[in-house]
């Protein structure tokens, strides 16, 4: 069979190329998984998914070979692209800097989605702000010998219980794959270490309800089989896969927006390319409401100031590619520090 030549699709008034849309991108779906396919899928979800990342800085996880293939994240924006293409600058950790690009319109998702993107990673900020977050995030993380059950039951009857008493209002959605996701929008007054200090209090009080349960230990090997809240998930540059994203599984499953009383009965393979579509234009949009409040996070700030003065539990461990940050643990190992004699700095002792 021939290669069907390149063609040019009207996405609300821009013209975007279009190439190779017989490529296969999920093998196991066949024909239904191209990425023709997959242009489509992004297409009819364009509405909501724009809403939800306009004027965000956003990665692209590429599989331009499909998901078999080689992936590529890419957070610049090439210097050769489209016109129609809007870019927002953000700073990375190490200081360097990027031109990543900005959701503005339908056109820019389906660029992404030319481009061999399967997953979208936006940043919790929105330009050209891009030092102070909009969004606090929890990434509830299941640990081997849990699941999405454990996760669902965690968001449903404990983090939940705790928004409700600070006055906040989460939006949960599935990670796509066992996780569930759960954003809290903010007033852009903190910037992004504030927002994980917020971000940890809140983790340690889910774990303090639910301490057989959940851990906020950034060590693998303290976790056993409880559920991680990654409350990193709050520092620059950490992304999450997008509201409506696809994601690499066989059945190209979807990052899916629920209500909470969906949630409670969810399982996240009901959410994929082929269902989402008919999906999202027949139910009401979970997810509508959610720029109508911006959060203030003074309560949970306080809560981080009690557990440093009352229960002496102050910073956690940032990712090992951060830059060493004030108040910061030891990035060590428990079991490391304990056999070769690290000093409190995390500076190892000789004999």
């Amino acid at each position: 069979m021939m290669a069907r030549p390149a063609t040019e699709l009207d996405v609300d008034g821009v013209a975007v190329r279009l190439t190779n849309p017989d490529k296969i991108y999920f093998p196991a779906l066949g024909a239904e998984g191209a990425k023709g396919k997959v242009v489509d899928y992004y297409l009819a979800v364009a509405e909501p998914m724009v809403a939800l990342l306009r004027d965000r800085p956003v990665h692209l996880q590429r599989f331009p070979d499909g998901i078999d293939g080689e992936e590529i994240y890419q957070k610049r924006v090439p210097q050769k692209h489209p016109d129609y293409l809007q870019t927002c600058t953000v700073t990375f950790p190490s200081g360097r800097t990027a031109d990543a690009l900005k959701i503005t319109h339908p056109s820019a998702i389906a660029w992404a989605a030319q481009m061999g993107t399967i997953t979208m990673h936006p940043w919790q900020v929105r330009c050209p702000d891009t030092e102070h977050p909009d969004e606090l995030r929890v990434d509830l993380d299941p640990q081997p010998g849990t699941g999405f059950a454990q996760a669902r039951e965690i968001a449903v009857d404990v983090l939940k219980p705790v928004l409700d008493s600070l006055g906040l209002v989460g939006y949960p959605k599935t990670s796509g794959g066992r996780g569930v996701h759960v954003f809290v929008r903010i007033r852009p007054d903190w910037d992004f270490i504030a927002v994980r200090r917020a971000g940890i209090a809140l983790a340690r009080e889910v774990e303090r309800r639910a301490p057989d349960a959940v851990t906020t230990s950034w060590w693998k090997e303290e976790r056993g089989e409880r559920l991680f809240i990654d409350y990193n998930q709050n520092a620059r540059d950490r992304t999450f896969a997008s509201a409506y994203s696809l994601r690499k599984t066989p059945i190209a499953t979807v990052s899916m927006p629920l209500s909470w009383d969906d949630l409670a009965d969810a399982d996240p393979d009901d959410y994929t390319i082929a269902t989402v579509p008919d999906i999202v234009a027949r139910r009401e949009d979970p997810w509508a409401g959610i720029d109508d409040t911006a959060h203030s996070l003074e309560g949970l700030l306080e809560m981080a100031s009690a557990d440093e003065q009352e229960r002496g539990l102050g910073d956690l461990p940032y990712p090992p590619s951060y830059p060493k940050m004030p108040g910061e643990p030891p990035r060590v190992q428990p079991s490391k520090k304990v056999a070769e004699h690290w000093d409190a700095d995390g500076n190892r002792i000789t004999d």
